[in-house]
């Protein structure tokens, strides 16, 4: 656990920090082509913290064809793995000794609370690194069994030029996802980050030029989707795009990938995430404590977040009694004072959503029993929705906000039909005293993650994507994320004695 500072430090810290403008390609920052620019706004205050280059087609030609000439002349994927290796674990341990400052940027930037920055966001992103960096010289390839009159070897080789397009909820953790795996294999990386979050992905290119990194392998493009992700997903020179975003957006690089050159796409979209409590739970002050972890944590604006609440009338009270004794000890506020657990929405108009489900919760029937306010115009508080309709648009439809929706069910059949009653199928958690119980209803929820008797996403060694419109081609986390961002290749090699002659006839 990191040692938090006080609120004052933190402000001080915020008010020394150097904030980047420019794109980073090819191992310099450089503005846009158009010169054009688009502010990014600290969502806590309204203050605009800098001016961000608004890059274009151009800009985005310029990056593949640099990332291009960095991937062909193997400056990067013909290193010797260990030499990969020692480049990133070194990028992490820089990443370690400026973990403070990119804490402040990404509270900054965010809104995000800064104890979580210091907490969960910047150590995983250390750790993604690392783990993906010593899984460089221990991935082995194979060979396979075709008798003895010949040799098939089955090995990876890097794909390319990998387009990586990031969602502003965690973003210098998704990029740790993205690059991670993308560079350990050897690939040249163009990171198109969110237009809201900047900062710290920017801040992360520079450290990896710095950590040996070669320019043209690691770019940051800054801008709109439109103008930023649109090209990258329908450049005929890029070979992939891996994508972290809503479904709605996901399915436009699938239209991008089919028009232009089938690049491969993953995608890693939306949920709506059912948190099921069976009859014959037991701790429930511990099942409340993950209630209130899986709903609010990072102010709901996590694609895994559990937003339905489904449980059994048999302990529903109880239950539901101890959430709201717990989740009213959240504090809201600035993001950068380590006392508050959550912070500001990421910007207006995402604030303005979040508070037409607060509206639309009310409208549909659902009663209020926590919350249902607004802060200053930036913050939301946690909420809590009971008896909701399970047909209800704050029940059904990703709101990406503080807002739990209570389902209440009378069997454990019926929790998980309700559990699959959705579009999505990214995350879920199962409560139950018997551990056959659980393990058949984790069985039977179609999401890719299931956890049993807590909230979570496994970690870094277990693969983390979704069924459904949650999800397509791949996963994050673990060895798998390899496989995305390599080419399989067989080499077969005759070693039988036979002559030229033999083989025709």
């Amino acid at each position: 656990m990191t040692d938090l500072l006080t609120h004052e430090e933190y402000l001080s810290i915020s008010e020394s920090v150097t904030l980047a403008s420019n794109s980073f390609v090819n191992g310099s920052f450089r503005p846009a082509k158009s010169g054009k620019t688009i502010p990014t706004i600290n969502p806590a205050t309204g203050e605009t913290l800098t001016e961000i280059a608004s890059c274009g087609k151009e800009d985005v030609d310029f990056a593949v064809q640099k990332a291009r000439e960095a991937f062909d002349d193997g400056r990067w994927r013909c290193l010797h793995p260990s030499a990969r290796k020692d480049i990133l674990i070194r990028l992490a341990k820089m990443i370690t000794r400026n973990r403070r400052e990119l804490a402040v940027l990404e509270s900054l930037d965010s809104g995000k609370p800064i104890r979580d920055c210091e907490e969960i966001d910047i150590p995983e992103t250390i750790h993604t690194i690392k783990w993906h960096a010593e899984l460089i010289d221990k991935i082995y390839d194979q060979t396979a069994p075709v008798g003895d009159d010949a040799m098939a070897m089955i090995v990876r080789e890097p794909i390319g030029v990998v387009g990586a397009v990031l969602p502003w909820n965690f973003p210098l953790l998704m990029v740790a996802w993205k690059i991670g795996p993308a560079l350990a294999a050897g690939n040249s990386v163009i990171v198109k980050p969110a237009e809201q979050t900047t900062l710290t992905a920017l801040r992360l290119a520079e450290l990896a030029l710095e950590a040996g990194i070669p320019p043209g392998v690691l770019n940051v493009v800054t801008g709109l989707g439109p103008d930023v992700g649109e090209p990258l997903g329908r450049h005929m020179d890029v070979d992939m795009v891996s994508f972290t975003g809503s479904t709605e957006t996901g399915r436009k690089f699938l239209h991008y990938s089919a028009d232009s050159n089938l690049k491969k796409i993953v995608l890693e979209c939306g949920g709506k995430n059912p948190l099921v409590v069976l009859d014959d739970a037991e701790e429930l002050d511990l099942i409340a404590k993950h209630v209130v972890q899986g709903a609010f944590w990072n102010m709901g604006e996590n694609c895994s977040a559990s937003s339905r609440l489904i449980v059994h009338e048999a302990v529903k009270k109880d239950l539901l009694d101890r959430v709201l004794n717990r989740a009213k000890g959240w504090r809201t506020g600035n993001p950068l004072n380590p006392v508050n657990n959550l912070g500001a929405l990421v910007d207006k108009e995402h604030f303005t959503k979040v508070c037409n489900y607060l509206d639309k919760g009310k409208n549909e029937g659902a009663k209020i029993v926590l919350g249902g306010e607004t802060i200053d115009g930036v913050y939301v508080e946690p909420t809590i929705f009971d008896e909701a309709s399970a047909d209800a648009s704050i029940a059904r439809e990703e709101i990406f906000g503080p807002l739990l929706s209570v389902l209440t069910v009378k069997s454990n059949d019926k929790a998980i039909s309700l559990a699959n009653d959705t579009n999505y199928g990214l995350a879920a958690s199962v409560f139950s005293a018997n551990a056959k119980r659980a393990i058949r209803t984790a069985r039977a929820i179609r999401a890719g993650t299931i956890t049993v008797n807590c909230y979570g996403e496994g970690d870094i060694s277990t693969p983390f994507g979704g069924y459904k419109q949650s999800g397509f081609g791949g996963r994050d986390n673990s060895i798998h994320a390899h496989d995305q961002y390599t080419e399989l290749k067989t080499i077969w090699v005759d070693l039988s004695d036979r002559t030229s002659e033999e083989v025709i006839e």
